[in-house]
């Protein structure tokens, strides 16, 4: 069974910094790119970031590029999100998910499965 567990959101100040990490169990990680997704309150889920199976390839939403960057641990099967210059905007819950192959193919939810429950990040003003 496939489990994907997200973990580090909290509340911080804006211009803060913040490491999101999200642990999958059940399959090969390394056969997968992994996304990252936020969905804030009345608003629909956006893809954040997206990284190849071996980490040789990311990319961002314009938002977030030059602010964020995901990277991975196969050996610990985890990928991670490294958020820094965090601004009111990017309060959201946050979601990592599998993409069905090792390649990013985009930043939308149907190009992913297999997601985790999220993880809350708030930034105060």
């Amino acid at each position: 069974q496939v489990q994907v567990v997200e973990s580090g959101g909290n509340l911080v100040q804006a211009g803060g910094s913040l490491r999101l990490s999200c642990n999958v169990s059940g399959l090969t990680f390394a056969d997968y790119a992994m996304g990252w997704f936020r969905q804030a309150a009345g608003k629909e889920r956006e893809g954040v970031s997206c990284i190849s199976w071996n980490g040789g390839s990311t990319y961002y939403v314009d938002s977030v590029k030059g602010r964020f960057t995901t990277s991975r641990d196969n050996a610990k099967n985890t990928v991670y999100l490294q958020m820094n210059s965090l601004k009111f905007e990017d309060t959201a819950m946050y979601y990592c998910a599998l993409a069905y192959g090792r390649r990013c193919l985009g930043l939308t939810p149907d190009r992913y499965n297999e997601w985790g429950q999220g993880t809350q990040v708030t930034v105060s003003s």
